[in-house]
C-alpha cells in the first residue's frame, strides 16, 4: 500500500500544520529557502519513493514589499515548481500540488493586443515539473480549468462562508440580501444567495467617459436591508469598498459585511477597507493574514475541506460530495 506524505513549502505553512492534524500525519521534513544570489532551492529529508505526495503551496506573496523577508509571488511559484521536480526525481508515487490560491490567474485571456495568457503558462509549467494532480480553491476563472492536461478540483469556499452568515443572521434573514459587487460575479452570487434562502441585488458600474468617475446603479431593492457583499478574492479593495459605499449611499442599505475566498490585501486594501462602510470582512485563510489586519476582517479556516479532499483523493473516492 502506497503511504500519503504531506509537504509545505514557505508560503502558508500554519495552514499546513492545520491539514495534516485534520489528516492525522505529521508535516513533512524538507526546507525551502534562497540563496545569498537570490535563487530558490528545496531541500527534502525523508524518503518519498513509492508515496502518496502533496505539496501546500499557494502562490502568494508574504511579508511587505521592500522590506527585510519579502517574498513575493514568483519566490512561491518557484518554490512549488522546484518541491514537484525534487519529488518527481525522488520516485515519489503520486504529486499533487495542493494550491489553495492559484496566482495568475487573472491573466487568463488577451485583453490587448501581444497580451500574454500567462494562466496558461503556470499551468504548462506546473504540469512540465512532474505534477498528476492540482487541488485548488475557488479560482478566479474557472476555463483555467482546461489550461491543464492533468485532473484538476476546483474546491469551493461558498459553503463555509453559508455556515457562518446563517449564524451571524439567524432570525433576520428576511431583511438579509446577498449583493454581486460587479456584473461579472452574479454567478458566483446567485449561487451563494440560493443556498442562503435570500434574494440577491446587483451593483453595476459604468464610466460615462473617459477621465470621468464611475457611476454606480443597485440592480434590486437594497433599501433598510443587511447586505453581504460575496466575492472571490479581494486584492487593492477598490471596487468592493466603492460598491459597499454605494449600497449605503445611493441603495439606503442598513449595514454592509463582505466576504470572498482569498485576501491578497495588497497596496492600499487595509486602508480603504477602514474607511469603508463594510462592518466586517470574512475571508478564508487561503492567504496568511497580514501582520496588520483590520480589527474589520476575520478569517475562517479551510483546513477541513483540504484535508478531506486529500482524504479522498488519496483513497481514490469521489470529492462530489465537497461541492454539495
Amino acid at each position: 500500500m502506497k503511504d500519503i506524505k504531506v509537504f509545505s513549502g514557505n508560503s502558508n505553512p500554519v495552514l499546513a500544520r492545520a491539514i495534516c492534524a485534520k489528516l492525522g500525519v505529521p508535516l513533512g521534513n524538507s526546507e525551502c529557502g534562497t540563496f545569498s544570489d537570490g535563487e530558490n532551492f528545496a531541500s527534502i529529508y525523508e524518503t518519498v519513493r513509492g508515496s502518496d505526495v502533496y505539496i501546500i503551496q499557494s502562490t502568494c506573496a508574504r511579508g511587505v514589499k521592500g522590506q527585510a523577508g519579502f517574498q513575493s509571488v514568483n519566490d512561491r511559484l518557484m518554490e512549488l515548481l522546484i518541491m514537484i521536480d525534487a519529488f518527481k526525481r525522488a520516485s515519489a508515487g503520486r504529486i499533487t500540488a495542493v494550491i489553495p490560491y492559484f496566482g495568475y490567474a487573472r491573466q487568463d485571456r488577451k485583453t490587448k493586443p501581444r497580451d500574454p495568457i500567462s494562466a496558461k503558462l503556470v499551468s504548462d509549467l506546473i504540469t512540465k515539473a512532474g505534477a498528476d494532480h492540482i487541488i485548488t480553491m475557488d479560482i478566479h476563472c474557472l476555463q483555467i480549468q482546461g489550461f491543464f492536461d492533468i485532473p484538476m478540483d476546483n474546491l469551493t469556499g461558498g459553503n463555509l462562508f453559508v455556515d457562518y452568515f446563517k449564524r451571524k443572521y439567524a432570525g433576520r434573514m428576511e431583511d438579509t440580501m446577498v449583493v454581486s459587487p460587479d456584473v461579472g460575479s452574479v454567478a458566483r452570487a446567485r449561487n451563494f444567495a440560493q443556498k442562503l434562502g435570500m434574494p440577491m441585488a446587483i451593483v453595476d458600474k459604468r464610466r460615462q467617459k473617459a477621465n470621468s468617475s464611475e457611476v454606480m446603479n443597485i440592480i434590486g431593492d437594497v433599501k433598510d436591508k443587511h447586505v453581504i457583499l460575496l466575492d472571490d478574492l479581494v486584492d487593492t479593495a477598490g471596487s468592493l469598498c466603492g460598491a459597499a459605499k454605494a449600497l449605503v449611499n445611493i441603495g439606503g442599505a442598513a449595514s454592509v459585511s463582505a466576504c470572498a475566498s482569498h485576501g491578497v490585501l495588497s497596496g492600499p486594501a487595509l486602508e480603504r477597507i477602514d474607511n469603508s462602510p463594510i462592518e466586517e470582512m470574512v475571508l478564508l485563510n487561503t492567504i496568511p493574514a497580514p501582520a496588520n489586519v483590520s480589527k474589520k476582517i476575520s478569517y475562517i479556516s479551510v483546513a477541513a475541506t483540504f484535508a478531506e479532499a486529500i482524504s479522498r483523493c488519496y483513497n481514490d473516492t469521489s470529492i462530489n460530495n465537497i461541492y454539495r
